[in-house]
């Protein structure tokens, strides 16, 4: 969409039932509580409304640094059970997340391989992310989103989400060399940040421990970023601002892409 000379890319999912998951996760669900017609005021005016009803990792959506932890710590060595209340995690929780509004670099892997999309269950690696970052510089507190054009299969959930024949994603290597780079954040197209590798599902998170218990960089999945690969993007001023539930370990955001341009 344009708006007053700027190009605005939409990077978010839609959200419905039946919509592509993590089978780890309670699906999305939403239902009308109220139809028009139900409830007729005196003045003639009548309301729906809805009941909404899902997990924090489900369509596009940033992981909080509680989300994951190994060997029994979360980041920074915190142990889960001193932050852990009946209202969710009272520290690094998902509305411990400052709102992003800066520097996002696009690495198109897919472009690198001649590809629309990466084949399923393929591993990204170091030299994937070297060839797709040629001419471009990834600077401390970046964003940094990997292309693997796996959005373009959104609409197949049996194959996007990769429980047979695997899913695109950086393995250990990849990640360190991301990491390595002090990005504020990372993310991606697929249902996790990662690898993964034909028939293990999630099996291991690796890349996850990476970013989340080792680096504190948070994550994003679940980008809907094929239009921004189509038009050739590679930097961009990145809105990213998940939902502030308090004490969760992830929430939906609707990531924003803004770059400068005439309506041709």
């Amino acid at each position: 969409m344009w708006q007053d000379g700027l190009r605005v890319y939409d990077l978010a999912q839609p959200m419905r039932r039946g919509m592509p998951q993590s089978p780890n996760h309670p699906p999305f669900r939403m239902l009308l509580e109220r139809r028009h017609g139900d409830v007729v005021r005196a003045d003639g005016g009548s309301a729906a409304n809805e009941l909404i009803v899902t997990g924090g990792h489900v369509g596009t959506h940033v992981d909080a640094l509680a989300h994951v932890s190994h060997d029994g710590l979360l980041y920074g060595g915190a142990d889960p059970a001193d932050l852990t209340t009946n209202d969710g995690f009272s520290s690094l929780g998902i509305d411990s997340f400052d709102p992003y509004v800066g520097r996002c670099v696009l690495l198109d892997v897919a472009r690198v391989h001649g590809a629309d999309f990466l084949p399923p269950g393929y591993e990204v690696s170091v030299a994937d992310l070297e060839a797709a970052a040629e001419g471009v510089e990834i600077r401390a507190g970046d964003a940094v989103l990997i292309g693997t054009g796996w959005s373009r299969v959104w609409h197949d959930p049996g194959r996007f989400t990769g429980q047979t024949a695997g899913v695109p994603g950086p393995g250990v290597e990849a990640g360190r060399w991301l990491a390595e780079r002090r990005p504020r954040v990372v993310g991606g197209e697929t249902i996790a940040f990662e690898h993964i590798a034909p028939e293990r599902g999630h099996a291991a998170l690796p890349v996850h421990r990476i970013m989340l218990v080792e680096s504190g960089i948070n994550i994003v999945e679940t980008m809907r970023l094929h239009e921004l690969l189509d038009a050739g993007v590679h930097e961009f001023l990145l809105v990213l601002n998940p939902l502030p539930i308090v004490g969760a370990t992830g929430a939906p955001v609707r990531p924003l892409a803004v770059l400068p341009g005439e309506r041709a």
